[in-house]
């Protein structure tokens, strides 16, 4: 690849590794720190001008510049770091979307849980005081059937008739909600 350093400089090749690396050497504080007033990131600008140069070296048999190589590369600097800006706008974009879509599955959510809550309260209420008793120390003071015998004084069959009693009548009542009570019903 045969290109001008300068205006009136011979022309360099680029294919060999030492006019390369001395391009390089001579460029690149420049670059990042034109890159720099562009983006307001260091490692960034220091990313892009790396990536101009693995560029520049990749399509060097290819490349064919016409003007100075310092004008070639601060063109090549200017246009890899606006793309980037571009693309970082993109994401920023596609972060926002994300992030409202999420809050606003998070409040039907939360709107639902609400609504089984209340189905749940209106349902409980409704249940005989002996078979609300029992579910309430099973599904929310997590007791054992024979512990609830022993803690109202009442037979391990009696629990059990009650429990039963209990939820064939939440089934009833709740049919709608069913499978979110499955998943809610412990945390309740």
């Amino acid at each position: 690849m045969e290109v001008n350093l300068a205006k009136n400089e011979m022309p360099v090749n680029l294919g060999h590794e030492t006019a390369f690396e001395e391009a390089f050497k001579s460029n690149f504080k420049a670059l990042h720190a034109y890159s720099y007033t562009i983006l307001q990131d260091e490692s960034m600008a220091e990313e892009i001008v790396q990536t101009v140069f693995l560029k520049l070296w990749e399509n060097r048999e290819r490349l064919s510049i016409h003007t100075s190589l310092r004008a070639y590369l601060y063109k090549s600097v200017y246009h890899e770091s606006l793309n980037y800006l571009k693309h970082k706008k993109v994401q920023q974009k596609y972060m926002e979307g994300a992030v409202v879509e999420y809050k606003q599955k998070q409040t039907e959510m939360d709107m639902e849980d609400k609504e089984l809550r209340r189905h749940l309260k209106e349902a409980l209420r409704q249940l005989p005081e002996k078979c609300r008793t029992v579910f309430q120390l099973s599904r929310f003071e997590e007791l054992k059937y024979q512990e609830i015998a022993d803690k109202l004084g009442i037979s391990l069959k009696t629990v059990e008739s009650h429990m039963g009693k209990a939820l064939k009548l939440l089934r009833l009542k709740l049919s709608d909600f069913l499978p979110f009570l499955i998943i809610v019903l412990p945390i309740i």
